[in-house]
């Protein structure tokens, strides 16, 4: 998906929109975004506990259309979420910058693998589909598409 789309698609929300399920609010989930992004290119400390095999399925599910379940829970991720913007404005310009700091991370380094803990070690083009499928969630949780 193209950063113009997904801006297209972001600049729905407001601050007052409440999510179709889950916990967090609008200003929570796009900072939650971005820090898929940072991950992605390899900020903060993730390890994987679970073995190669489980790996290799959920990698798969990346490669599949199924979309993600609502309510997932995964266990690297805080149950409160501490908002690091003061408005929603400034997390989506966050977001924005986030998006480019992980383009660009992968055009200086092609060959790059960076840990995701719930499904491994991920290539430039696996993170793209992870981001595509985690995305498209949380903008059918706002209703910002269907």
């Amino acid at each position: 998906m193209e950063l113009e789309t997904m801006l297209g698609i972001l600049n729905r929300l407001s601050s007052s929109k409440t999510p179709l399920w889950g916990k967090m609010n609008a200003q929570e989930m796009v900072e939650h975004l971005s820090d898929m992004l940072m991950m992605s290119r390899g900020t903060g400390n993730f390890t994987i506990d679970v073995d190669a095999e489980t790996i290799a399925r959920r990698q798969q599910f990346l490669l599949s259309d199924k979309e993600m379940a609502k309510n997932i829970t995964v266990p690297f991720t805080k149950d409160i979420i501490e908002l690091r913007h003061d408005e929603l404005e400034l997390a989506l310009d966050e977001f924005t910058e986030e998006w480019m700091n992980f383009t660009e991370y992968y055009e200086n380094n092609p060959s790059a693998s960076v840990i995701h803990p719930y499904y491994g070690a991920l290539d430039f083009n696996l993170w793209l589909k992870m981001h595509d499928k985690h995305f498209m969630h949380h903008f059918k949780q706002f209703g910002l598409i269907e």
